[in-house]
């Protein structure tokens, strides 16, 4: 069965300072040495969770996606993580998904951060992507989303015999600060667990420019919950192989999609 290798760069972020954090990614990507396949950055990755949307934002030609274009083709990788993109006259929080070949996908940030002002800056999102790598199906998520269980279910088949799922992993990217990691370690587990499959979370650590400390806690769960890394309080890249083997056993030995509630998703556009 087809494995997938995937690389989680958890880092600092400096503030408003894309050449800066380039800079440092380029150089934490090259560090890898295993082959992978998958490169994951955390939430806003060349600039921080910034509120300054007019100043950072970028189309979709600008340097950051010209960056990724490079290094995914030069490291043959897939390279995905958030940025400030301007489309239309509106600011999206926008997590791109970067192949090789120089194709993309990406998926714009469904719950904004009202906390924060996030709602004020940027334009919601309202589509959920599922990207595909290997024959393994990738449901795309941004940080504030890992509290709406409902956005990332599983949309399984109607028909009740079924325990197809529609995708294997699930990817957050975030700067979750550390007072609320109790809740991002916690839920990360739960949509693992009830979604039957890997949930990553990849976070950045630091301190930002209002103060707020970053623990960090990006973590890998599988579809048990069981948690195969976490890294708290530094810097660290972290690369790990996983088997679609592991996934089906936990499917067919506990065939719980079958089992789930059958619902669609309605909200209006803007």
């Amino acid at each position: 069965m087809s494995s997938l290798t995937l690389s989680i760069i958890q880092s600092d972020l400096k503030w408003e300072d894309k050449a800066a954090n380039l800079e440092q990614f380029e150089q934490k990507i090259n560090s890898i040495k295993e082959k992978t396949q998958l490169v994951v950055l955390p939430e806003m990755f060349n600039s921080g969770f910034s509120m300054n949307a007019a100043a950072l934002a970028e189309n979709m030609d600008g340097v950051t996606l010209q960056w990724m274009s490079r290094i995914s083709k030069e490291q043959k990788i897939i390279l995905t993580g958030s940025l400030i993109i301007e489309e239309d006259n509106k600011y999206y929080n926008r997590m791109v998904w970067m192949m090789p070949n120089g194709q993309m996908g990406y998926y714009d940030k469904r719950h904004l951060f009202a906390y924060a002002g996030e709602d004020k800056h940027y334009t919601s999102g309202s589509k959920r992507v599922i990207a595909s790598v290997n024959g393994w199906k990738v449901n795309l998520q941004v940080c504030y989303d890992l509290r709406f269980p409902v956005w990332s279910r599983q949309q399984t088949s109607k028909d009740e015999k079924s325990n197809q799922a529609e995708y294997d992993l699930l990817i957050y990217v975030a700067n979750w600060p550390t007072k609320r990691s109790y809740a991002w370690k916690t839920l990360l587990c739960a949509r693992a667990i009830e979604n039957q499959c890997y949930a990553v979370g990849v976070n950045r650590v630091g301190v930002d420019f209002h103060g707020n400390y970053h623990s960090g806690d990006s973590m890998l769960a599988n579809p048990l919950g069981e948690v195969l890394y976490h890294c708290a309080d530094r810097e660290d890249v972290f690369t790990i192989t996983l088997t679609m083997d592991e996934l089906n056993k936990t499917r067919d030995t506990l065939p719980f999609l079958r089992d789930a509630d059958s619902f669609t998703i309605h909200h209006e556009e803007d």
